[in-house]
């Protein structure tokens, strides 16, 4: 049996960054990926997908309480089953469900859900990034279809053009409706993705990022563009992951400036790659003190009494999510100061 790759023997140079709490371990749920969303009362939530149960997970975004649980497993509106991505955009949370092979939206607070889709394009859908745009919301979803009897067998470079779609929401009432806009996916050697899931974008700079957690052939972010969905020709972090590159997460600076955080996901610490947001320069590394076998990943910038510069949540080993103080981030790695 192939040796899980462990940061405490892969000689990459990174911080140790302590964590400002981890939520009480549930493996029973096998969590995956966080968002946070401002609550009416201010509060800040930490929305989590739970693989194993199909529920959404809430705590509280300062201090780690586990709020409530949303959904169940199943597969008519309200239920999930195996929700992987999630993201939040103004007051709605959008969750990827793998087993059902669908998108579904949720109005916050309430969680009603308004929206079901992709199901008639999704084969195995993993990750997902959304944006305001246009009156209504673009998502883009990534499509880790495999083949063999035990879906592990990467298909040739042809069949990986539909790697992602991209769907623009519009609010039809009190429901929203799907439209695909399109499928895409490099298939050259050096631009394809052959292993997908996480998926970031930053609509400033025209930049589409995407995990390629293959390998094999070397494990690393893509840059496509957004505009398009076209490789543009540019690898981040290739050289540097050593594990597996998982979840994205974007700081946006008021000045244009910022910082991307992307993960290395070894099974014993998980490590935090630092990269400048217009030059993709690697600015250092930093790992927590615990945090293990990260998953997703969320970057909330929005500054309150407990987290006056923002927060990074990481997920730990399937059963917790860590917060790290942006504060204590931009210290050990001596960043500048961000007025998001």
């Amino acid at each position: 049996m192939e040796k899980d790759p462990l940061l405490s023997e892969a000689n990459v140079p990174h911080q140790v960054v302590a964590e400002a709490f981890i939520t009480t371990p549930t493996p029973q749920d096998n969590l995956d990926s966080p968002a946070a969303w401002a609550a009416p009362d201010g509060k800040r939530w930490v929305i989590t997908t739970a693989k194993k149960s199909g529920e959404l997970v809430v705590f509280d975004g300062d201090t780690g309480e586990r709020l409530r649980t949303v959904g169940g497993k199943g597969a008519a509106p309200g239920q999930l089953d195996r929700p992987n991505g999630v993201s939040v955009v103004g007051d709605m949370a959008l969750v990827v469900e793998r087993d059902n092979h669908r998108v579904q939206a949720f109005s916050l607070p309430d969680f009603t859900s308004v929206a079901v889709f992709g199901a008639e394009d999704l084969k195995k859908p993993y990750g997902l990034w959304a944006q305001q745009k246009e009156g209504g919301i673009e998502v883009i979803v990534s499509d880790n279809y495999m083949l063999g009897a035990d879906e592990e067998t990467v298909p040739p470079l042809a069949e990986l053009n539909q790697r992602f779609r991209r769907y623009q929401l519009v609010r039809q009432g009190n429901a929203w409706k799907a439209t695909l806009k399109q499928t895409f996916g490099d298939t050259t050697q050096a631009g394809a993705i052959r292993i997908a899931e996480s998926v970031y974008a930053d609509a400033d700079n025209d930049r589409l990022l995407l995990a390629e957690e293959d390998v094999p052939t070397g494990t690393r972010l893509r840059e496509y563009r957004l505009s398009d969905g076209r490789y543009a020709g540019r690898d981040v972090g290739a050289g540097l992951y050593k594990a597996q590159a998982e979840g994205i997460a974007l700081l946006s600076c008021k000045d244009g400036s910022g910082y991307w955080v992307g993960t290395d996901q070894f099974k014993d610490r998980s490590l935090f790659h630092v990269f400048d947001r217009k030059t993709l320069a690697h600015v250092g590394a930093f790992a927590g003190k615990v945090t293990a076998n990260t998953d997703g990943v969320w970057l909330d910038a929005r500054g309150d009494a407990r987290f006056p510069q923002g927060v990074f949540y990481a997920l730990h080993d399937d059963q917790a999510v860590a917060a790290f103080d942006w504060r204590d981030i931009a210290a050990a790695l001596k960043l500048k100061e961000c007025a998001p």
